[in-house]
């Protein structure tokens, strides 16, 4: 599938780390557009590569929400059957801009197990239905870990937390991604895990909960 990804996190994007393009810089179309910066045959574009890497984004709502509309409508994707929006947490202006201006095929929220972050994620599902966007499911991050000495298995944020959230608000549950080392170390390495480690078992998780999302969107 032709998959874009848009970091809509202005103040702080995560895509270019993830994507191994940090330093990287978009160029301008013929038509005064941003061009996006591609990576493992996933297009993208963040506010990460409009500014530098350390330089701090110290601005007022009316800039952030300029930034957002440069981001949403002045980058030239050309063919995609997929773009990926990465919304920051809350609900803000960010995702109300984003829900009033752009035509949604539905939302995904994340979340770790644990009641206080259960809490803001409920928000967020309860933001979208007001704003009646699809709701495509959750998805529990951090859901367990397995100690690799003795293969115990331990859930450090609690046990099915965003399972019991889905079924309380009547959300799908989309699936769960284990707590890893590995898939810190590939992020911070600008591999993702299911190209660093395609065949490991955190990877499939991560291709599983993609491919129900795509039937999910009639991909």
């Amino acid at each position: 599938r032709r998959t874009g990804i848009l970091d809509t996190d202005i103040f702080g994007p995560s895509i270019p780390t993830l994507l191994s393009l940090v330093g990287e810089s978009p160029r301008l179309s013929e038509q005064n557009r941003l061009l996006p910066l591609s990576n493992y045959g996933v297009k993208s574009m963040s506010m990460g590569y409009l500014v530098g890497e350390e330089a701090p984004v110290v601005w007022r709502g009316l800039m952030v929400m300029k930034a957002l509309q440069q981001l949403l409508w002045e980058v030239e994707w050309g063919g995609l059957d997929v773009l990926v929006m990465d919304l920051p947490p809350g609900t803000g202006d960010t995702q109300l801009t984003i829900t009033q201006q752009v035509v949604l095929d539905g939302a995904i929220v994340v979340s770790t197990p644990q009641d206080v972050a259960l809490k803001d994620a409920v928000k967020g599902v309860e933001m979208m239905r007001k704003v009646n966007v699809p709701l495509l499911g959750m998805i529990q991050n951090m859901s367990v870990f397995r100690c690799p000495k003795c293969n115990e298995s331990t859930h450090i944020f609690g046990t099915e937390g965003v399972a019991q959230a889905c079924k309380k608000h009547d959300v799908p549950f989309l699936g769960d991604i284990p707590l890893h080392a590995s898939i810190c170390d590939d992020a911070d390495k600008g591999k993702p895990t299911v190209v660093a480690e395609p065949e490991s078992d955190r990877a499939k998780a991560f291709i599983t909960i993609a491919e129900g999302v795509a039937k999910k969107i009639e991909l």
